[in-house]
């Protein structure tokens, strides 16, 4: 495996299992992932929240069961963010893809993995082109996957968040028409689901962010000035772990884009 690139702020974030425990409801409010009792894997998820991606991974699936869901999400997070290289970037999305598709088969209630299948697939298909990864039977992939997701766990902010991502990407590469009949993507169902992942998780810079892309995409420069004062809102948020202090980061670069 190739050598992961460190998180730039190490050290900013001291999470230990007890402190992961105490604050896990707001550590994740997004992903609505049930706080383990297995001590290994709250283990895993500490060194997640420090940052520490590559750690984190290994644990989590040296941990096995729930750590499967860490090491999903610390491997997309990490891909997504800090892997420079597009090969391997999408690598990385197809191993999380794989690997939530065996948990998913494994424990099919386990909203988490559906969400990482779909996200992995998502972020896969960005990486190939939105256009190619339709073509390829990707697009009804995602959305299954999401919607699964959200019927087992209708508060995951995160899933709500990814599939108005994907009704505005959609739509935004083949257009409304085509969008609706062949994909079943609505502009309206996009943003909706963008305002309830904020009631859900009304802190999250990352749904600001995505809420803004969306905006942009679907509604062009009328929005624009509501899309910056989502980036700005962002960009001013604290986050509270590494994958927040990402979420931020981006938030401020597309402000100065």
């Amino acid at each position: 495996m190739a050598k992961w690139t460190p998180f730039p702020h190490a050290g900013d974030y001291s999470f230990d299992a007890a402190s992961v425990k105490k604050q896990w409801a707001r550590l994740h409010g997004g992903d609505a992932e049930p706080c383990p009792k297995d001590a290994a894997v709250l283990d895993a998820w500490a060194l997640f929240h420090n940052g520490d991606f590559h750690q984190a991974n290994e644990a989590g699936i040296a941990a096995g069961g729930a750590g499967i869901t860490v090491a999903n999400k610390a491997t997309a997070i990490y891909a997504n963010y800090l892997e420079p290289k597009e090969k391997t970037r999408l690598d990385l999305f197809t191993q999380v893809a794989e690997r939530a598709a065996a948990q998913a088969a494994e424990e099919p209630n386990n909203a988490n993995a559906w969400y990482w299948h779909a996200y992995a697939l998502g972020r896969y298909s960005q990486g190939i082109s939105v256009a190619k990864a339709l073509a390829q039977g990707l697009g009804g992939k995602v959305k299954d996957s999401l919607e699964k997701a959200i019927v087992l766990s209708p508060q995951h902010a995160d899933a709500h968040i990814a599939l108005g991502a994907f009704h505005a990407e959609v739509i935004d590469k083949v257009g409304s028409l085509i969008g609706g009949m062949t994909y079943g993507a609505k502009k309206d169902t996009g943003l909706k689901l963008f305002q309830e992942a904020l009631k859900l998780n009304p802190g999250s810079a990352i749904c600001m962010v995505e809420y803004a892309n969306a905006l942009v995409m679907l509604e062009g420069d009328k929005r624009m000035k509501e899309a910056t004062e989502l980036y700005e809102k962002a960009a001013a948020t604290t986050p509270v772990d590494a994958m927040e202090r990402l979420d931020v980061e981006m938030a401020k670069t597309e402000l100065e884009e």
